[in-house]
């Protein structure tokens, strides 16, 4: 392992007094003659997002305008024209792993028939395999405590390894796909194994993929010391990598790819952008909060089954007197859906059987208890009225700590889904697009007169 290089006292000693001397260089602008033209965040001033696109990808819906106003509705998610609970009532009647059957539906914008299905198998599973040395290169030699640094760095290495990296062609840009696709779980199951070994001192071990396993039976092959697992779990797993595979073209990451993608630049730079994208907090990492609050909640609660203890509980954490400070209940509120998520529900309803096998039903009711209780504590605390709503993160983490999934992978199975989407959106953008995506900022800076070095202070 590489020895990491640090600054000399001298550098940190004056960075640190520039950071503290010019803090008010980057101070909070604040100018509210331009509120009615600045949409921060690229935002409305109803929080609704500023249109600057089309697409036939995915669309959420979880609000109607009604006279002008926002009007709350339950939540519905289409992939390529189709609701998705529609789409898992398909797969799961007839008893197929439904992934790799929306993924081609996203990147190619029909349903496959059952031997183009089985094809596009083959073909992900011939794509498993990484280039000569990749492994041991880039992935154990380079290892890091943070498996979406790794997914990052490795997306952008295979750039190294592709015979026709730059090519934007439809045919092209669908074989990286179809590698990116099949190769996400590889690797983060590979950098999670290395990151156990040099950062928490566990044995080193890796597994190759099975032929014939579906996407979510490899990674839990992969990723489990003795590979077992069984049928109930890949199922749940493959059910959270469907409800995970696409959300519209607005989320923070796919509009990072769709960003860097209208600039004409390579593949995987832009689905390395999207990959820093959902590395953030405020975006991929909204499950481990939930369950990092949720573990809080669970310390705190004497009776899970108590209302009014649970309420009490909830308070103080919407008065910032609990949890982190930010006055938030984890898992509750989305940006577009009001009345309900429709990821959450399918999850939680999934997820019950699984609960009783592994002793989690105790744990899933209080959940429930937290959603059931939340809107109307969040009234009567911040005494405004909001819909709110458990979204899809309320459940997905309890759903992977059933399955003994760590917290470190929980941000890494959200790329290993939304790889699918991501790609999807990039092609879209390439082949229909356009134009490069150019947003402006309003500039408030005083003009300025040049001073020579002599007369600086």
């Amino acid at each position: 392992m590489q020895e990491t290089t640090h600054a000399s006292a001298n550098a940190t000693n004056f960075i640190h007094k520039l950071s503290e001397d010019y803090s008010s260089v980057y101070a909070l602008i604040q100018d509210p003659r331009e509120n009615d033209r600045v949409k921060r965040g690229l935002r409305n001033s109803d929080g609704s997002g500023v249109m600057v696109g089309y697409t036939q990808i995915g669309n959420v819906t979880g609000y109607a305008i009604i006279d002008g106003e926002k009007a709350a509705m339950d939540g519905r998610l289409t992939y390529r024209g189709y609701d998705v609970t529609q789409l898992i009532s398909g797969f799961t009647r007839d008893g197929r792993f439904g992934f790799e059957e929306i993924a081609y539906l996203l990147l190619l914008g029909k349903l496959p028939t059952a031997s183009e299905l089985e094809e596009f198998r083959e073909t992900l599973y011939e794509f498993m395999e990484l280039p000569s040395n990749f492994t041991e290169d880039m992935i154990i030699k380079h290892p890091s405590h943070d498996v979406m640094n790794k997914l990052s760095r490795s997306v952008l290495a295979l750039y190294s390894s592709d015979p026709d990296p730059d090519s934007i062609a439809l045919e092209n840009m669908l074989r990286q796909s179809f590698e990116l696709i099949a190769r996400f779980p590889i690797i983060v199951a590979n950098a999670y194994s290395v990151k156990r070994h040099y950062f928490d001192h566990e044995s080193l071990y890796l597994h190759r993929p099975v032929h014939g396993y579906s996407l979510a039976e490899n990674f839990l092959h992969l990723l489990r010391e003795d590979s077992k697992f069984t049928e109930e779990e890949a199922r749940l797993l493959d059910m959270c990598l469907v409800l995970h595979a696409e959300h519209g073209g607005g989320n923070n990451s796919t509009f990072s790819c769709r960003v860097l993608s209208s600039s004409g630049t390579d593949t995987y730079s832009a689905i390395g952008a999207a990959i820093g994208s959902l590395k953030g907090p405020k975006h991929g990492g909204a499950n481990a909060a939930v369950m990092r609050q949720f573990e809080e909640i669970k310390a705190n609660v004497k009776d899970w089954t108590d209302d009014e203890e649970i309420a009490n509980y909830l308070r103080r954490i919407l008065r910032r007197e609990a949890g982190d400070g930010t006055g938030l209940i984890y898992g509750m509120g989305h940006a577009i859906y009001t009345k309900s998520d429709p990821r959450a529900i399918v999850l939680k309803n999934s997820a019950r059987s699984l609960a009783k096998t592994t002793g989690f039903l105790d744990e899933l009711h209080l959940m429930e208890a937290i959603e059931r209780l939340s809107p109307n504590l969040f009234t009567e605390v911040t005494g405004k009225y909001k819909p709110l709503c458990a979204n899809v993160d309320m459940y997905s983490g309890l759903v992977y700590q059933m399955l003994g999934i760590p917290q470190e992978l929980y941000t890494p199975i959200f790329a290993i889904a939304r790889i699918t989407g991501w790609c999807a959106h990039r092609i879209e953008e390439v082949m229909t697009g356009g134009r490069i995506i150019r947003p402006a900022y309003r500039a408030i800076m005083p003009t300025q007169r040049y001073l020579d070095l002599a007369e600086r202070e």
